[in-house]
């Protein structure tokens, strides 16, 4: 394997974690992001064992400063950046009626903003690296039904943000696409059922199983699942896809 570097965030938990302990087996080092350190050094150690290098930052990425301040750490300690995987961030599940301007700037500050600076930070490293760079939106971004429209208008604006960014990437080498999951069985999703199940008067078991068929699928994806997804798009063998925006959601979008 040639030495190559990628930089994960939101890698200490759910699809960030499994993405970060997959792209092992085809980078040299990592660099996993995000706030919680004690659960970054155990994805650290799933990576170690597989045999790749890591560097662990804890940073809050809705800081402004926090962007490069990442990028200066990966580069003084492994000199090149080769893959970007803007992971990190959920926004809040309110309604958009009664979302406060404060719960919009939480929203945005970390799962766009944050996204936003880290790549525009990487971007000269990604550049001289001929890189590639992927952005996490969600489903919503294709339907922004009511009472959720809220956190499907922070998914798309990151779904348009990943397009911006890769239009300029065409003229410097860079690669950027974003992915849409579905449902997903991460402690995200746990805690998103938790809150379901009570407003359709069922205990978390029964939401549990019933939000699949609410849904219109068979199961709930795997993060491990996305993490191959993930995996391939920083792939020589996707490089020419980019400006992609890739769904995987076991059928949950039923439109074309």
């Amino acid at each position: 394997m040639s030495k190559s570097v990628a930089v994960i965030t939101g890698a200490s938990q759910g699809i960030g974690q499994a993405t970060a302990i997959r792209l092992a087996r085809d980078f040299s080092a990592l660099v996993l992001v995000a706030r919680n350190r004690a659960k970054l050094e155990e994805t650290a150690k799933a990576i170690q064992s597989a045999g790749a290098e890591v560097l662990v930052i804890d940073a809050d990425l809705a800081r402004p400063d926090a962007a490069q301040a990442v990028v200066d750490q990966a580069l003084a300690t492994f000199g090149r950046i080769d893959g970007l995987l803007n992971i990190a961030g959920a926004a809040p599940q309110i309604d958009l009626f009664e979302m406060s301007g404060e719960q919009w700037d939480a929203g945005l500050a970390l799962k766009l903003h944050g996204a936003r600076r880290l790549t525009v930070a990487a971007w000269p490293a990604l550049k001289a690296a001929g890189g590639s760079v992927v952005l996490m939106s969600g489903n919503s971004a294709l339907f922004p039904k009511a009472p959720y429209a809220a956190v499907a208008t922070i998914n798309a604006a990151i779904v348009a943000l990943a397009k911006a960014f890769s239009d300029r990437g065409i003229a410097d080498g860079v690669q950027v696409n974003s992915v849409l999951p579905g449902p997903v069985m991460t402690g995200r999703r746990r805690s998103y059922l938790e809150h379901w199940a009570p407003l359709h008067k069922m205990s978390v078991e029964e939401a549990t199983a019933n939000f699949p068929k609410e849904a219109g699928i068979a199961r709930y994806g795997e993060p491990e699942e996305i993490a191959e997804l993930m995996a391939f798009l920083v792939s020589p063998a996707a490089h020419w896809m980019t400006g992609s925006t890739l769904r995987m959601d076991g059928g949950e979008v039923k439109s074309v």
